[in-house]
């Protein structure tokens, strides 16, 4: 699956930005979904991971109760609600598929194995 995500922006602390993740291909349904998001000298971490019917979701602490993922499957899109945006979570957010079985939703970055070109997010104090 080929992913292109979109949305990103310049965005003053305290404001709200949708992301949104377009995938092609035949396999989005049977796909877990996930966001990462990576700063400038540091690893990709795991923000947010939504199961393939879109029942379960699992968070990073740093972003729990502030984003919210979400998935249209007859659009083949994830989307990332962030809200109360602060400075650190300043990045570039990626989006990522792994087809898997039932409800199984991995979190780590290993696990993933489509990706997208990510999409910058600034927050300003």
């Amino acid at each position: 699956v080929q992913l292109v995500e979109s949305g990103g922006g310049l965005v003053q602390a305290g404001g709200s930005l949708r992301l949104s993740c377009v995938a092609s291909g035949r396999t989005f349904s049977t796909s877990a979904l996930a966001w990462f998001r990576q700063s400038p000298g540091e690893e990709r971490v795991f923000v947010a991971a939504i199961s393939r019917g879109g029942g379960t979701t699992y968070y990073a602490d740093s972003v729990k109760g502030r984003f919210t993922i979400s998935r249209e499957n007859d659009k083949k899109t994830v989307y990332l609600q962030m809200n109360s945006l602060r400075p650190e979570d300043t990045a570039v957010y990626f989006c990522a598929a792994k087809r898997v079985i039932l409800t199984h939703t991995p979190i780590t970055r290993e696990d993933y194995d489509s990706w997208g070109q990510g999409t910058q997010v600034t927050v300003s104090s």
